[in-house]
């Protein structure tokens, strides 16, 4: 089985605060690193009651001091949103603090909606700048240069590793370019995945920091102790698709006895599309599928999201996981 990492949004439950959710961050990550986790992430997203870590790289030291070793990064910063010199900065300072545990994912998508855009004083023609964004972020992480006059102060020298998020062809393309790790957003947007692996393998380039392509899928995975169970908790995310699809914002919902009861035909049909990657059940059932999955994909690495309401529940679900894989003895 392939390397497997954790993807955190720090969801906010019903009734409880982002500062719970921050706190359960710190507790699931360094629960996380005993149990053989290999990294760590966090993404960017503005405006959502329901997810804490909008300031991302904040998020990140706080995950990054109370952990060792296992690795901390961003999955991603939406790098449109900012300046490349800041987030050279930002990470460059994380990187002096934790030496070689920091990732920096980079994505083109705001990670909110437009008129959010428009309080962080950003414009959605901004996007169209993110090679040439992505390639600033790294000269700025890279060695000084003869007669460079700006600098990233720290950062500069540092060269923290780049990936490239992606929920479609472009991504696979860019980071193909760049000769840069790719992690595709199979977790919410599987519908390319297989063209986009197939797009960034053909089209590689070695680079001074990658000399093979390196993919991550992500993936839904939720472990109980029977399938019984482990479906009702999966009811939460996919009651929060499902509110996705009716631009409804909130918290995370507890499970429910009949999911059936909560969406309309059309939009089971579309939220399934969406959930297409995940593997919800018992140890036996999230081993056969996940095994399978990896097969298909010929994926570096996994990437696992669960969004489940309770977080003992959480907890168990990742220890589960790390029990059914053997993570801790590799």
């Amino acid at each position: 089985m392939t390397a497997l990492s954790v993807l955190d949004l720090a969801f906010v439950s019903t009734g409880s605060s982002p500062a719970v959710a921050l706190r359960n961050t710190l507790d699931l990550a360094q629960h996380a690193e005993r149990w053989g986790y290999k990294r760590y992430w966090l993404a960017e997203h503005h405006n959502m009651i329901g997810i804490a870590s909008a300031a991302t790289s904040i998020v990140i030291a706080h995950v990054a001091g109370g952990t060792k070793t296992i690795r901390v990064g961003a999955g991603g910063i939406m790098l449109p949103n900012h300046s490349p010199l800041v987030i050279a900065e930002q990470f460059g300072t994380l990187e002096s603090l934790f030496p070689g545990r920091i990732d920096l994912g980079l994505g083109r998508a705001p990670g909110t909606d437009q008129r959010t855009l428009r309080a962080l004083r950003r414009s959605p023609m901004d996007a169209e700048s993110f090679p040439q964004d992505v390639l600033e972020l790294q000269a700025y992480l890279g060695e000084l240069q003869p007669g460079q006059v700006v600098q990233a102060v720290p950062g500069t020298g540092l060269k923290v590793p780049l990936w490239i998020l992606g929920s479609s062809l472009f991504g696979a393309q860019l980071a193909a370019a760049l000769g840069l790790p790719y992690a595709f957003a199979s977790h919410f947007a599987p519908a390319d995945l297989m063209p986009a692996l197939a797009i960034y393998r053909e089209n590689f380039r070695p680079s001074a920091q990658l000399d093979k392509p390196y993919a991550m899928v992500g993936a839904n995975v939720i472990v109980a102790d029977s399938d019984a169970e482990a479906k009702r908790l999966f009811t939460s995310p996919q009651q929060a698709f499902t509110n996705l699809l009716r631009g409804t914002r909130g918290q995370l919902l507890p499970p429910i006895d009949d999911i059936e009861s909560y969406w309309a035909p059309h939009e089971k049909a579309q939220a399934q599309r969406m959930l297409e990657c995940a593997f919800v059940g018992s140890r036996d059932t999230v081993r056969s599928g996940l095994t399978k999955f990896v097969a298909d994909t010929g994926a570096n690495e996994v990437i696992v999201a669960a969004a489940i309401y309770d977080h003992a529940a959480r907890l168990r679900s990742y220890e589960l996981l790390a029990e059914t894989f053997d993570l801790d003895a590799r």
